[in-house]
């Protein structure tokens, strides 16, 4: 992205936006990574821990489709907001941090983790007591979020402490995030 491939003919051909991630899976291109996700969740059903329930469990995929739209509404545009502040816009830009921007989206996403807190004090995961996508779905921005020195992860709540402990600490996510080659791990 650095270098513009991203806005090559090439690339925009699979991507009309000129971002990323996309996947070209036997000529079958498909981009935004929760759509992305959903695709090789439901492609790969039969591998590892489920991690959407099935179409035809009305309420379980109901209470996965609300935990997934808490994650794009509620905790993603703050996230976003905090980690371009304090990570991308300094490290990539080389623009200076906007201190009043940072904060402003961290005291938005603590606002929605009080949220977070009172539905986790009643099951385990966003969707219920089995994790899901949804779950995971946080795992990229909460740990830039991390990163960038932020704490409510550890501070926030017990309840939204216990939950991303256990989710940042899965293996296979250590896996991706430490970039251990995939053949190395177990995938849990």
């Amino acid at each position: 992205m650095m270098k513009g491939e991203h806005k090559n003919p090439s690339h925009l051909e699979k991507q009309p936006f000129g971002q990323v991630p996309y996947i070209d899976d036997d000529g079958f291109t498909l981009h935004e990574s929760r759509a992305i996700c959903r695709y090789l969740e439901a492609k790969y059903s039969d591998q590892g821990p489920k991690l959407a329930p099935s179409p035809s469990d009305l309420k379980a995929n109901a209470l996965f489709e609300q935990a997934a739209s808490i994650e794009y509404c509620d905790f993603d545009p703050h996230a976003n907001k905090a980690v371009f502040e304090a990570i991308l816009k300094p490290k990539y830009l080389g623009l200076p941090k906007d201190e009043a921007k940072y904060a402003e989206a961290v005291k938005m996403l603590s606002d929605k983790l009080d949220g977070y807190e009172r539905i986790l004090a009643k099951q385990k995961y966003l969707a219920g007591n089995e994790i899901t996508l949804a779950d995971l779905f946080h795992l990229p921005y909460g740990s830039m979020l991390v990163l960038a020195g932020n704490d409510l992860f550890e501070t926030k709540g017990p309840n939204v402490v216990r939950w991303w402990k256990e989710i940042s600490s899965r293996e296979s996510w250590k896996a991706v995030k430490d970039g251990i080659p995939t053949g190395t791990v177990k995938f849990d």
